[in-house]
């Protein structure tokens, strides 16, 4: 593909991002897409992604390599015993951090909390999450640090969790770019690492009456 394709590509994916993450995803059309993004050719979603799901999965994907070199560089720093905490780093630290250096304003926050609050969208999204060797193995670990609690309650508190973060993240992200916050998503990292560790480690009191979840998204 030529740099002025790949620049095409690059700017439908800025486009459709915003939209999407200012007014959801089914509430916005490809011409919608195309117009937003400058072109006057409606056909250039089909043309560069094919079809909807693809442009999605494209959205889902953009930046991940980078995101899974940072976990990987986390990853060699465990040590064969690491506990809760030091593992959701690994898993929340490359994404907090993708966060933080995306140009302002930013709208990926808001863009994943519309995917994962539209049922159409839900399967790209789980299909998004598979395939993923390091994230797969850390979860391993993470359940094997939490042997102490029976794997439903992980499993619905990560379920909780999930949500709770990405919510956050995306409130934070509207607030900054309306001049309500000053940036400082280091800080929010490391409070979710805290918050979540305390969340997922707390102690079972009634082991037989806990919530269950259908199957979904291990954190983020």
């Amino acid at each position: 593909m030529g740099q002025h394709s790949d620049k095409a590509r690059e700017t439908l994916l800025d486009a459709a991002e915003e939209l999407f993450a200012l007014h959801g995803i089914d509430a916005v059309s490809n011409r919608r897409i195309t117009e937003h993004a400058g072109t006057a050719n409606h056909s250039a979603i089909a043309y560069h992604f094919g079809d909807r799901d693809e442009l999605l999965r494209a959205l889902l994907s953009r930046h991940r390599g980078e995101m899974g070199k940072r976990r990987l560089d986390l990853i060699a720093t465990l040590p064969d015993d690491a506990g809760v905490r030091d593992i959701l780093a690994c898993m929340i630290l490359p994404w907090i951090e993708y966060l933080a250096s995306r140009p302002m304003p930013s709208w990926h926050a808001r863009f994943l909390f519309q995917v994962r609050s539209v049922p159409s969208v839900a399967e790209v999204l789980e299909s998004s999450l598979t395939a993923n060797p390091e994230v797969e193995a850390l979860i391993h670990r993470m359940q094997a640090a939490l042997d102490h609690v029976p794997p439903e309650v992980v499993r619905g508190r990560a379920l909780i969790l999930g949500p709770m973060v990405l919510g956050v993240c995306a409130s934070y992200e509207g607030q900054i770019q309306n001049g309500e916050r000053i940036p400082n998503w280091r800080g929010v990292g490391y409070f979710f690492i805290d918050s979540c560790s305390g969340m997922l480690t707390a102690p079972v009191t009634h082991p037989e009456d806990f919530i269950t979840f259908p199957e979904g998204p291990y954190l983020l």
